[in-house]
């Protein structure tokens, strides 16, 4: 059974930077992508990046282009998402999420919530002076 587990959340004032992470563990193929997800209050659950664990090929939604980098240690079965140059806006509850569908990708994906077959139980990342 596929579990992750995410840390690193916490409180920061604007400007400020956090590095997310994401244990994995349960993978029996390496044709699956981890994406990151934010939910705020009032606001749609949002795609932030992606990173595919086949070819480590990654993508980003535009709101964190140049700000945010997703990046993997497979020794440690972790997903890493540093966050810097944060703004209020980014404060939200922070998910990682799996889908092991044979033939995903990162390209468009983490536009669709719904196809991802695990998560994690999110951590709490707040921007705020």
């Amino acid at each position: 059974q596929v579990q992750l587990v995410e840390s690193g959340g916490g409180s920061v004032q604007p400007g400020g930077s956090l590095r997310l992470s994401c244990a994995a563990s349960g993978f029996t193929r390496n044709y699956y992508v981890i994406t990151w997800f934010r939910l705020a209050p009032g606001k749609k659950r949002e795609g932030v990046s992606c990173i595919s664990a086949l070819d480590g090929s990654t993508t980003y939604a535009d709101s964190v282009k140049g700000r945010f980098t997703i990046s993997r240690d497979n020794a440690k079965n972790t997903v890493y998402l540093q966050l810097n140059s944060l703004e209020p806006e980014d404060t939200a509850v922070y998910f990682c999420a799996a889908d092991v569908n044979p033939g995903t990708s990162c390209i468009g994906t983490i536009h669709y919530p719904d196809i991802y077959d695990y998560w994690g139980q999110g951590t709490q990342v707040t921007v705020s002076s």
